[in-house]
């Protein structure tokens, strides 16, 4: 077995032990407990003979997970409940019923569950508990827009901005402003019922607004950036004439902003962060060290454009393999985070794999290192793949197929390409989303 062979499989010990780290379950059970009556959430007792229903609604890749775990904590109290996932994520549960929905773009499925779950929360009392369990890929799963507003508007917006090369924040700024849940308003609706609300971020440095459009959080973003933004990349004039209605109007104050800080509804919400990309990072760091690699935890605020990152990650396998540095081999450097991809040509891929592609012209021809890019929710974009592994055989394998690799780069259509050199990562549907793991792997030569 040779060096490259040995580091694909190290690569594939190191994922599985960052998602075993941020499973719903994990991470669930190191933030709830419950003591008799008392539920124990980040160390607050919250007593349960005093409330008069439990509900619990969420949405997200990793919801169904975290009800389920949450079922297993609660078990009989809970009163009712409604989770909204992304095909190929449910679980199964007793009391908390699962809705599947499209992910990335919005769909009808999506909009009728979002329709129901609103309609929980709307009874809610002082008396009530809420627990809302928010993970990545929330907000399009939960795509309640606006009166004058349709879904199809709405679908449209979403995939132009996830198009145009836009962060995460910035594309909730907009979405937040079109929706009747995100944007702290989800916890509008449950106000005066207390509310407890469990996160597994996929975003960067998680900010609690962004993830999933913060439903139960005060949005700092206004109308004006709805507006500056789709300016700022060109996609005014694109977005559907309802969209730039609505957003003209709350610019000009005709129609109510979103929650802010200081709001009555978030006196009575709790919010807590209970896994991250960091989580995930620092797993991988702790296997590696079983594993016998020097480690580094790089940033876990990657971010960027994939095909620039991947330039970049490349530039360190050379420096290691070449200098022994910035670590003595055999060396593990990681980062977490979240690139992005402007769109330009007509082929299939996803952030991960363009990354991966692009850092297999860096390392071409490089013995003895490997790197690996994966969504650690199991779907790289709008593709059936986890991510790319490369080394420096690649591109080789490509040309052997008669695949152009540049060009495949330039038609964003990184996943054909790494189809053929056997080089995709295919876990399945995960069970979690917490940001995207790349992971850079040198040995020692043979």
């Amino acid at each position: 077995m040779g060096t490259s062979d040995r580091l694909r499989l190290d690569v594939e010990r190191l994922i599985h032990a960052a998602l075993n780290a941020v499973s719903p379950d994990a991470c669930m059970r190191r933030a709830v407990g419950l003591d008799g009556d008392l539920l124990i959430v980040n160390g607050e007792p919250i007593d349960l003979a005093k409330i008069r229903r439990i509900i619990v609604v969420g949405a997200g890749k990793a919801s169904a997970g975290m009800a389920r775990s949450l079922e297993g904590i609660l078990g009989e109290r809970i009163d009712v409940g409604l989770v909204v996932t992304a095909d190929g994520y449910r679980a199964a549960t007793t009391k908390v019923e699962m809705a599947e929905a499209s992910h990335p773009v919005p769909d009808g499925r999506g909009l009728a569950a979002a329709e129901r779950l609103a309609r929980l929360v709307d009874g809610a009392t002082e008396d009530d508990l809420v627990i809302v369990l928010i993970s990545g890929g929330g907000s399009a799963l939960l795509p309640l827009p606006v009166d004058g507003i349709a879904l199809a508007d709405l679908s449209r917006t979403n995939e132009l901005l996830l198009r145009s090369g836009a962060t995460i924040q910035q594309v909730n700024a907009v979405r937040k402003h079109l929706s009747q849940l995100k944007g702290g308003r989800l916890a509008a609706r449950a106000f005066p019922a207390r509310v407890i609300s469990l996160i597994l971020s996929d975003v960067v440095g998680a900010p609690l607004d962004a993830i999933a459009s913060g439903p139960t959080v005060a949005d700092p973003t206004t109308y004006a950036d709805a507006s500056r933004i789709p300016h700022e990349y060109g996609l005014w004039s694109a977005l559907p004439s309802r969209v730039r209605s609505h957003v003209e109007r709350g610019v000009r104050g005709e129609v109510p902003e979103t929650p802010k800080p200081g709001d009555d509804p978030f006196s009575r919400v709790q919010t807590m962060v209970i896994g991250s990309g960091s989580d995930a990072a620092e797993a991988t760091l702790n296997e590696a060290g079983t594993l016998g690699y020097h480690s580094l935890l790089l940033t876990t605020t990657l971010q960027g454009e994939a095909r620039e990152v991947g330039k970049v990650l490349a530039s360190i396998a050379c420096e290691e393999l070449k200098h022994e540095r910035p670590l003595p081999l055999p060396a593990l450097i990681v980062a977490s985070g979240e690139t992005t991809v402007t769109v330009t040509g007509a082929g299939k891929g996803g952030r991960n794999q363009e990354l991966a592609l692009s850092a297999a012209l860096g390392i071409e021809g490089v013995p003895g290192a490997v790197i690996a890019s994966v969504g650690t929710d199991g779907r790289d974009g709008p593709t059936d793949a986890a991510g790319g592994i490369v080394d420096g055989e690649t591109i080789s394998r490509l040309r052997e197929h008669g695949i152009d690799a540049p060009l495949r780069l330039a038609e964003n259509d990184s996943y054909h390409a790494l189809a053929s050199s056997g080089d995709l990562i295919m876990t399945g549907p995960t069970g979690t989303n917490v940001a995207d793991l790349c992971l850079i792997l040198v040995g020692k030569q043979d």
